[in-house]
């Protein structure tokens, strides 16, 4: 049959199947909207002309002929007018939904950015230890966009109020990157952390970390050295306080950065705090042990390695659970003991330069390996009097002196 005889409309099934094609495709209305379509080759099938949200007409299939019947095509075509007629974009109807983009991956594409970065091992051990502790419990498994502000203030308000002021200021800065990243790549336009700060509890004043004075050291050295801890742990302890280096330095101390003949501790710039080289002298008992230590752990990269594959240092908590079990729990933590140094060495008046740049504390200024190795010399003889002044408060014996001209002319 062709399209010139037909009579009326809609078009009859038995017209539908008689129409025959013709040198160029064409298209017959048959209702309101609804159109046949007779391609060349002679398929057939159901075209639905609508208008779309943004004032433009397009066009819609509804599916081949004979599958989709005359009647089965106008009662899709009503209902999608319908939905039309309602602002909805039939564009989309029918389209599978895009997959969400997860806040978890977004998450650890941000991880492993400052992994690439190269973010010192204690910074990725942060992140990792807050990401799984606080932040993926409670909006791991949503996506990007489900995330709400009331998601991310839980966060913070369940740290606050476990006293976690400080590492909840961190995890708000972490939240605040991860969404600002993910807008960056046009995986959503939504950023729920971004006004945490207003909401925050103000962060009560810091206390320095508990340490120890004089008067209290020898007490505390005796208890040390009857420890039941590890004896890689105990000396990973006396490390820390005869170098007086942060807890995790130690921690991820590598063999290769380690010259025990030069008695000296390299620390490259990406595990350090501030992004800069550091040089550790190390006294003779320091470089005793860690012989004795390198006949036990020397084939690990680690000098004070953890157990397995996902433990490949010791664990953060080793440091103050071995100072609890001593007795000393509130009192000092491995981090109190830069304090404990850097007291009992300025009360005994050996110069601020020297003790600012042990303790990695000396800010901006001159550069270079000029500033990398600046007072080496002097802070050698200086940490060698303070290993030696901890034994005699341990042990007693002859008191180390201490050379007058490295000494400040006032405390």
């Amino acid at each position: 049959m062709k399209r010139s005889q037909i009579k009326r409309r809609p078009l009859a099934d038995s017209v539908l199947k008689t129409l025959e094609p013709e040198e160029k495709t064409y298209r017959e209305k048959d209702s309101p909207g609804l159109y046949f379509q007779v391609a060349a080759g002679g398929s057939k099938s159901w075209l639905l002309r609508y208008k779309r949200p943004n004032g433009k007409w397009a066009w819609k299939g509804l599916g081949g002929f004979p599958a989709v019947s005359g009647k089965r095509a106008r009662a899709q075509a009503n209902e999608l007018l319908e939905m039309a007629s309602h602002g909805e974009d039939l564009a989309q109807v029918g389209k599978e939904p895009e997959p969400k983009e997860m806040f978890k991956d977004a998450a650890e594409e941000w991880y492993d950015r400052k992994e690439r970065a190269g973010r010192t091992p204690e910074s990725l051990y942060q992140y990792r230890l807050y990401l799984n502790k606080d932040i993926y419990p409670v909006i791991g498994k949503k996506a990007l966009d489900d995330v709400t502000r009331a998601d991310c203030a839980k966060i913070q308000s369940r740290m606050e109020a476990r006293g976690a002021h400080g590492i909840a200021e961190k995890v708000r800065l972490w939240l605040n990157q991860i969404f600002s990243l993910a807008i960056g790549q046009g995986k959503t336009e939504n950023n729920p952390a971004s006004e945490l700060r207003h909401i925050a509890e103000q962060r009560p004043g810091e206390k320095p970390h508990p340490h120890l004075l004089e008067p209290e050291l020898p007490e505390f050295l005796k208890a040390l050295r009857q420890s039941r801890s590890k004896w890689m742990t105990v000396i990973m302890v006396r490390m820390i306080l005869r170098t007086a280096c942060r807890p995790g330095m130690a921690r991820f101390a590598e063999w290769q950065d380690i010259d025990l003949d030069n008695a000296l501790w390299s620390i490259p710039a990406e595990k350090m705090k501030r992004r800069r080289p550091h040089l550790i002298p190390l006294s003779r008992q320091t470089v005793k042990e860690l012989r004795e230590l390198h006949q036990v752990t020397g084939r690990n990269d680690y000098v004070f390695p953890g157990q397995g594959p996902k433990n490949p240092t010791m664990s953060e908590n080793t440091v103050n659970k071995c100072l609890r079990l001593v007795g000393y729990k509130d009192r000092l933590v491995g981090h109190g003991s830069r304090h404990t140094a850097s007291t009992l060495l300025r009360e005994h008046r050996w110069h601020k330069d020297f003790v600012d740049m042990q303790l990695s504390h000396v800010e901006g200024g001159t550069s270079g390996v000029y500033n990398q190795a600046m007072y080496l010399d002097q802070r050698r003889v200086m940490m060698q009097w303070y290993a030696d002044y901890l034994d005699w408060l341990e042990f007693g014996g002859k008191k180390p002196v201490k050379p007058a001209h490295l000494l400040a002319t006032s405390a």
